[in-house]
């Protein structure tokens, strides 16, 4: 009786994950047509950097911000998405610190695997889909880059809420805040999640680090109890690249791409750096907040 008590309850867990997880991705891709629907109205589809723009803002709000908001809204019984999305816990200010500290610490490791991912070479029956791939990555670069264009600090302003603040906050909110809580946020949770995070972004030769932050942010919300500290440190690592860019235009430093080149190539002993102080800094932050 036991054992049947116990496939029932595992059957309605599954049962009602299912049930969330279709009804997340329902409400997204409704608010996505929607989304495209509305710049090709508003905007005729121009294909202008200003045009793109409007277009990056209403996808991520259609695809990534409001679909969780809403699904919590439905889900939590006193009809407070916010504790839900684990967005109304208050938490030591040391917390936030030290998810800044870790996410700096972790970015020439991060580039370190990224530049040992961009090695990775397919066999050569597979040569048409790694062109096509390089292909896919190329165009992705090019655009980043025109959307990254800033001759003021109001447009640097601007491109720092819509490529660093925006995603950080919309992200978080679909992966960790609702898939991960979803799913349950043990090990195998943070790890699927982390892989569906880095699969949507469709970036092969970044699958792996963007896999990695992934896991790293659900571990953080774990820990902490709280989507602010992996919202923070998503918009620390996005910001960073931001601003480093900005600053090459201004020729303030020379290498547009410094944000995501210190750890790789001649300076890979960075990156082993980062990886030992990343690993021993995540140790001690889980058993200080595990103590708690």
């Amino acid at each position: 009786m036991q054992i049947f008590s116990y496939l029932c309850r595992m059957k309605n867990k599954m049962k009602e994950k299912f049930i969330r997880i279709a009804t997340w991705l329902g409400i997204m891709m409704a608010l996505t047509i929607v989304a495209l629907l509305l710049w090709r109205i508003l905007f005729h589809a121009d294909q202008s950097t200003a045009s793109l723009k409007w277009l990056q803002f209403l996808q991520t709000a259609g695809t990534f911000l409001l679909p969780p908001v809403l699904c919590a809204l439905i889900w939590d019984p006193n009809r407070r998405p916010w504790a839900w999305l684990k967005m109304d816990r208050t938490v030591p200010w040391w917390y936030y610190m030290a998810g800044i500290l870790i996410m700096v610490a972790a970015l020439p490791a991060i580039n370190l695997i990224a530049d040992l991912n961009g090695r990775v070479r397919l066999p050569e029956s597979l040569d048409s889909i790694e062109q096509f791939l390089k292909q896919q990555e190329e165009a992705a670069a090019a655009l980043t880059e025109r959307f990254l264009q800033a001759d003021n600090f109001g447009v640097l302003l601007i491109n720092i809420a819509l490529m660093a603040l925006l995603p950080a906050i919309a992200e978080e909110l679909s992966f960790r805040g609702t898939l991960q809580q979803i799913l349950g946020n043990k090990h195998i949770a943070i790890w699927v999640t982390a892989i569906i995070f880095s699969a949507i972004h469709m970036q092969f030769y970044g699958f792996i680090p963007r896999m990695l932050i992934g896991a790293l942010l659900g571990y953080m919300f774990v820990w902490t109890g709280s989507l602010w500290i992996p919202v923070l440190m998503h918009f620390t690592n996005n910001g960073l690249a931001v601003l480093a860019f900005y600053l090459f235009d201004e020729h303030t430093v020379d290498n547009k791409n410094i944000a995501d080149s210190i750890g790789a190539g001649d300076t890979w002993w960075l990156g082993f750096i980062s990886l030992v102080i990343t690993c021993l800094g995540l140790l001690i932050f889980y058993r200080r907040t595990h103590k708690q």
